[in-house]
């Protein structure tokens, strides 16, 4: 099927399915097997019955398979607000089924976009109306715009949050102010690389890994975070096994010009250098750069870093840029310190830091996991 029959056939799916206030609509194996890489876009609310005004939508995805990866780069499924011009609300691959999203408003569009290679079998979900000042276990995120406010998980403080939830709060200040962020209490499902539940804090008004500030699980408090510009997004994930007490945190704008007296976390804003140990299982010679994957021993600061899982095995895509760069051999352990690109892919620059790495390494480099900078 060429570009041209898949949008036609796309659009004749979007006309024969008749929209009711709660509707079940699905993508499934035959159809994303088939779709080239142009988008098929399910608009809830133009053109079609929508939610009532005065109400908001809420999703939820009863399954997903789709192809998986660390940063959904491949086939996906985003989630906006309104239509693809506004704010996303997330971006969801693999089989990870996220919790209830809702809308700020009447309207939401779903689209997939799938690419001309793995397929899985596609998702399925369904909407409906809510007031948008609705209160129960799954519902949580919106849009805040007042001076100063806060934010919590669902059953806060008086029980745990429940198992697959995903919520998005979306923080607009003033043009000419800036938002500092600081959590009072935190405690996420702990792991060492935020895989399960997290907090993710972006920069902006959508999630966008590369505009991501940090990634926060366990039972300690982020350092206070202060916004580049008027907007902050936060997205709080649960899978659905363990669960925890869960977090408050507060927010408050606070002029552009920072007086000189006042301490600024300006840390919390810069890009973290990723370090790891690992071993070189594959090299190859492309176009005067060496392309390596390296196979994760231990990863003491992930910053960006797209990180690939097996079962248990976790590996990383390296490019060592130019020939006057640190080397990496095959069948070799090493720390590396390098640099992220957009992608996701480590960088190997002629200023990294290259070394072999031994057991005897392990306890000093595990102490970069406590350091701020």
């Amino acid at each position: 099927m060429n570009s041209t029959e898949y949008q036609e056939a796309a659009l004749a799916k979007q006309q024969a399915l008749k929209w009711e206030p709660s509707l079940e609509f699905s993508i499934t194996q035959a159809d994303a097997s088939t779709s080239s890489v142009e988008p098929l876009g399910m608009v809830v609310g133009d053109n079609m019955d929508s939610v009532p005004e005065g109400k908001v939508v809420v999703l939820n995805f009863r399954f997903i398979d789709l192809e998986s990866d660390n940063l959904c780069r491949y086939d996906f499924v985003d989630v906006y607000n309104g239509h693809a011009n506004g704010q996303r609300i997330g971006r969801f691959c693999g089989t990870f089924r996220p919790g209830s999203l809702v809308a700020s408003g009447n309207k939401m569009m779903v689209q997939m976009i799938s690419d001309a290679n793995t397929a899985g079998s596609g998702f399925m979900a369904t909407f409906s109306a809510a007031a948008p000042d609705g209160k129960g276990d799954r519902y949580c995120g919106g849009r805040l715009e007042k001076p100063s406010g806060s934010f919590k998980t669902p059953n806060w403080p008086d029980r745990d949050y429940p198992i697959g939830v995903t919520c998005v709060w979306h923080i607009v200040a003033p043009k000419n102010q800036l938002i500092e962020l600081k959590f009072e209490k935190f405690d996420v499902e702990r792991d060492n690389y935020c895989r399960y539940d997290y907090v993710a804090v972006f920069n902006g008004g959508e999630v966008n890994d590369a505009k991501r500030i940090g990634k926060f699980c366990g039972d300690s408090p982020p350092v206070p975070i202060l916004s580049e510009r008027n907007e902050l997004l936060i997205q709080f994930l649960s899978d659905l096994s363990l669960t925890a007490d869960g977090f408050i945190g507060h927010y408050k704008f606070r002029p552009k010009k920072i007086p000189t007296t006042t301490a600024v976390p300006v840390t919390t804003t810069l890009p973290v250098t990723p370090v790891l140990a690992g071993t070189v299982i594959t090299t190859v010679t492309r176009g005067g750069s060496l392309h390596a994957t390296v196979s994760i021993i231990s990863i003491y600061r992930e910053g960006n870093l797209a990180i690939q899982q097996a079962g248990k095995n976790m590996s990383v895509k390296l490019t060592v840029v130019c020939r006057q760069c640190p080397l990496l051999r095959r069948g070799l352990n090493y720390i590396i310190m390098g640099q992220v690109g957009e992608d996701g892919r480590g960088k190997i620059m002629p200023n990294s830091f290259v070394k072999m790495f031994k057991n005897k390494n392990q306890k000093p480099m595990n102490a970069l996991k406590n350091k701020q900078c």
